[in-house]
């Protein structure tokens, strides 16, 4: 490990919950080092475009949107026999485009059958997620939509604690749509009031009731 890798550790290290530290004239070189040193870790979201490096700490906020988000689209696949497969903040980078990204989280539906069982996604041989989400609470995830966009993935869904945002990929373009094609029915304004919902009566409560409006939705 180099000596410079090595101070970014510790500032990283450092970093507050809901904390950002931007590093500017990163290599892809070290870029990919501090990836490998490390590791697994999912304390963190690292991102990088054009030897600029961002990494982000999850509030605790953050997290529990990541997580009711992550299980309103389970819920979905469950009720409507769908296969949903998801891979969290895998990191997803291309050198060609010198560039790489860690989702909040994202799921592989339509293309879930050619990615499970295999624990590391390889974007030369396998499809890139179908569904990527953003949770934009103490950082925003529009430095993110272009390489998204460049490695195809067909769907966005962002979240600012204020309202959901669903965007469809088109003609290499992100655009704001109201309702999901990965997830029928789920619409924008749906997946906000249930959101909504969870901040003043829990979780559970908007789990419940989400899954009773999916329900009578499709009946």
């Amino acid at each position: 490990m180099t000596a410079l890798i090595t101070n970014y550790i510790d500032l990283i290290e450092r970093l507050p919950a809901g904390g950002t530290l931007i590093l500017p004239d990163v290599s892809w070189e070290e870029y990919e080092q501090l990836l490998a040193d490390l590791g697994d870790s999912n304390r963190f979201r690292v991102n990088y475009g054009g030897g600029r490096l961002k990494v982000m700490s999850p509030s605790s906020s953050h997290e529990m949107f990541k997580e009711l988000i992550q299980n309103i689209a389970l819920i979905v696949t469950m009720e409507t026999g769908v296969v949903f497969e998801s891979r969290g903040s895998t990191t997803f980078r291309q050198e060609q485009f010198e560039h790489g990204a860690e989702p909040d989280t994202c799921f592989y539906i339509e293309n879930a059958s050619r990615i499970i069982g295999k624990a590391r996604i390889d974007l030369d041989t396998d499809p890139p997620p179908d569904v990527i989400v953003e949770i934009d609470i103490s950082h925003d995830s529009t430095s993110k939509l272009d390489f998204y966009a460049a490695l195809g993935v067909p769907e966005l869904w962002r979240y600012d604690e204020r309202r959901a945002k669903i965007y469809h990929l088109i003609d290499r373009n992100y655009v704001e749509m109201p309702a999901s094609l990965a997830l029928p029915p789920l619409t924008a304004d749906a997946l906000t009031g249930f959101l909504e919902q969870s901040k003043t009566e829990g979780q559970s409560a908007a789990l419940r009731s989400f899954r009773a409006w999916l329900n009578e939705t499709r009946s």
